[in-house]
């Protein structure tokens, strides 16, 4: 191309499908300066130096998050009701009971749900419906101004159409609640998207957006956790509002991230106005060349099995093999297919993003 693209518009192009000279490189998973902690014993400054020692593009993931309060809004402090043990157990204002790993790891997990059945949506409410205001930092023309001339990607942010009540309730309790009461169940996910619609449209008044991203994680290695016949009563129609949204102030992709085998789930999200997803989960038996051969504007990112980094490089190597065939797809930017494990040292990921790199650098979409 004529013209030398920044990193911001490679990534709008590639996942549209328009003519680029790349893809961008990016993290995709972990955020800006992301380090395990076992990186940090012989690297204690590495959060400092690694994006840039190991050269992605961007900002945070690849792309970057107006630090606007998107879910619950004005609830107290949680209380610490144990602490004695290896976790921290926490009880919040609407009655959520969860766990917190005491080392600092992302590991967590819910005792107690906070949307056992749909009478408990009231106390849930007032912490959705707030003051929009009351949601938009007060710096936000500041904010807009820092925006204005980006190199990158920025998104705007939704809890997820079945994301967002699934935090509250759980898969089992939110499993009942579809057939117990579902005018409930509607009610509850159309107050939650129609208050964002409001945030966003605040937020769009001030900043031009490039994405807009769902986080829904509703699949597992068998498909979607819901029905088609869920989906496309419960969910499709909020796909749609978000879409026209989109439409409506040129925010060009529709980004979806879900967990689990999305092969099948991504058609219903495709139908409905979804037109990028990932991680495509390669352990969890999704096939990424497939469902961009199926669905021609449905684009992508990740696809290439994370597990492959505690292995060593042979194992790296054939993983990578992948990435230049994604790549060759058109709409995919290829990436680890979710958050770096435990297990794997700073060695491997440094042999694996810098081939990654080398990959993105030299291989031609189309």
């Amino acid at each position: 191309m004529a013209t030398e693209l920044n990193t911001r518009q490679r990534f709008v192009r590639t996942l549209t499908g328009q003519e680029v000279d790349r893809v961008p490189f990016m993290r995709i998973f972990g955020g800006s300066n992301y380090a395990l902690a076992s990186w940090l014993e012989k690297r204690p400054n590495l959060s400092i130096y690694m994006d840039k020692l190991l050269g992605f593009e961007g900002a945070y993931r690849g792309w970057a998050i107006v630090p606007v309060k998107y879910s619950l809004c004005g609830m107290p402090p949680d209380i610490c009701i144990d602490d004695t043990g290896p976790v921290h157990i926490y009880k919040n204002a609407i009655g959520e009971i969860r766990t917190w790993s005491k080392d600092k790891d992302y590991h967590s997990g819910i005792l107690e749900y906070a949307l056992k059945t749909a009478n408990d949506w009231d106390k849930i409410r007032p912490y959705v419906l707030c003051d929009v205001e009351k949601r938009i930092p007060a710096d936000i023309d500041e904010l807009a101004q820092f925006y204005k001339d980006r190199d990158y990607p920025l998104q705007l942010t939704c809890g997820g159409v079945y994301g967002f009540i699934r935090r509250l309730a759980g898969d089992v309790n939110l499993g009942y609640m579809f057939y117990d009461d579902p005018d409930a169940v509607k009610e509850i996910i159309s107050e939650y998207i129609n208050m964002l619609l409001l945030l966003w449209e605040r937020l769009c008044d001030k900043i031009q957006f490039d994405l807009i991203e769902s986080w829904e994680d509703m699949a597992y290695k068998c498909g979607s956790i819901i029905s088609p016949e869920h989906f496309q009563e419960f969910l499709a129609p909020q796909y749609k509002k978000i879409r026209a949204f989109a439409d409506a102030h040129d925010i060009p992709i529709l980004l979806v991230d879900s967990d689990g085998n999305t092969d099948i789930l991504a058609e219903w999200m495709y139908d409905s106005g979804v037109n990028a997803m990932y991680p495509f989960e390669s352990l969890a038996g999704c096939n990424a060349k497939n469902v961009r051969e199926k669905l021609p504007s449905m684009a992508g990112l990740g696809g290439l099995n994370k597990d492959c980094m505690a292995h060593g490089k042979e194992q790296m190597d054939e993983e990578l093999e992948k990435a230049s065939v994604l790549i060759k797809l058109g709409r995919f930017i290829p990436g680890p297919d979710h958050m770096v494990l435990s297990n794997v040292s700073f060695e491997n990921y440094r042999y694996f993003m810098t081939r990654l790199k080398d990959i993105v650098m030299n291989t031609r979409p189309y």
